[in-house]
């Protein structure tokens, strides 16, 4: 893998909706920071190639901490390394804001943030469909 030129990395701040709570004690399913972890893959790999490519597969994820709905998460990933066709990129997720307190609308912003999951995965980008920024 070569490192050629500075990567690009990318953000996004979203609020869990309780429609995404999957399990008791208002939880969310890991496979909720899974998907913005992917969308974090997509819009890297659309600065680096012009293209969307494919996630392809991930070396390592980690739960951390819970996540229930209500919480604010900001993702963040970026390119690490580059190959003919791969990208090697690493994800982070943080909760920023929690719901809690002496009301049902009551909130918290967590300072610091409370790391939730991690991850390094790879994406691939044909050959053909790289059109370099």
């Amino acid at each position: 893998m070569t490192r050629d030129r500075e990567y690009p990395r990318a953000s996004l701040r979203v609020r869990v909706s309780h429609a995404d709570v999957h399990y008791g004690g208002m939880l969310v399913a890991g496979s909720h920071i899974l998907r913005l972890f992917g969308d974090l893959a997509t819009e890297l790999t659309i600065h680096y190639d012009g293209d969307e490519g494919l996630l392809r597969a991930y070396e390592s994820v980690e739960f951390l901490a819970p996540v229930r709905g209500g919480d604010y998460i900001e993702a963040s990933g970026r390119i690490v390394a580059v190959g003919s066709t791969s990208r090697r990129m690493v994800f982070e997720a943080q909760k920023v804001i929690t719901c809690e307190g002496p009301f049902p609308s009551s909130a918290r912003i967590l300072d610091p943030p409370v790391l939730v999951a991690r991850a390094v995965a790879t994406s691939v980008v044909p050959k053909e469909r790289q059109r370099p920024a």
